[in-house]
């Protein structure tokens, strides 16, 4: 008779997805999962795989349940400019205070580590997808005149999608809202008209 599972999948996954979020899957043993989890190595072993299938799964869950919103929000704004800072005050927000203040952004910090393909598989999604989306809203500020003369706009999202990784692993450090609005602030006067 098969084994019947007695978990909520989806709720054990959210629970991975934190715990590799805030710690790393370098420093995030399997015990630690068993621990934060309540679920026994088979249990977990049989509905996810190894480590690497657990991180893999709980980065996936990041992307669509975390960031995609966000980024689909950004690509979808129509305010040009004005939706790109919009966007990195919300990220200063998310990652200075709150619940998840200097957690960085699970992303970020994978890029950090030495992950395993099927996390990177994930990661390189990641990065597509907030580029894209910063190229549709610097599209549109282009076309209402709010960027400077000869920005390259494919160079300009791939610097901004650098520059939010950059938010989240320096707010993880310690860095002040202050400090990372600067920067960001910098970026986007240098862009602008």
């Amino acid at each position: 008779m098969p084994d019947v599972k007695h978990f909520d999948e989806a709720e054990a996954l959210a629970v991975v997805e934190q715990l590799f979020w805030r710690r790393g899957s370098a420093a995030t043993g399997i015990q630690d999962v068993v621990a934060a989890t309540g679920l026994s190595r088979s249990s977990l072993y049989n509905t996810f795989g190894g480590k690497d299938d657990l991180y893999a799964a709980a980065a996936r869950r990041y992307l669509e349940h975390r960031s995609r919103p966000m980024f689909d929000r950004l690509a979808a704004d129509g305010r040009g400019l004005h939706a790109v800072r919009a966007f990195f005050d919300q990220l200063l927000r998310l990652r200075c205070a709150g619940e998840y203040a200097g957690w960085g952004c699970m992303m970020a910090n994978a890029n950090a580590e030495n992950p395993p393909d099927a996390v990177r598989a994930v990661l390189s999604e990641h990065h597509a997808v907030l580029r894209d989306a910063l190229a549709a809203a610097l599209k549109v500020a282009q076309s209402n005149g709010e960027l400077r003369s000869g920005v390259d706009v494919a160079g300009a999202a791939e610097m901004l999608t650098l520059l939010a990784y950059a938010v989240n692993l320096r707010s993880r450090s310690g860095a002040t809202r202050a400090q990372l609005r600067s920067a960001v602030t910098a970026a986007l006067d240098a862009l602008a008209a």
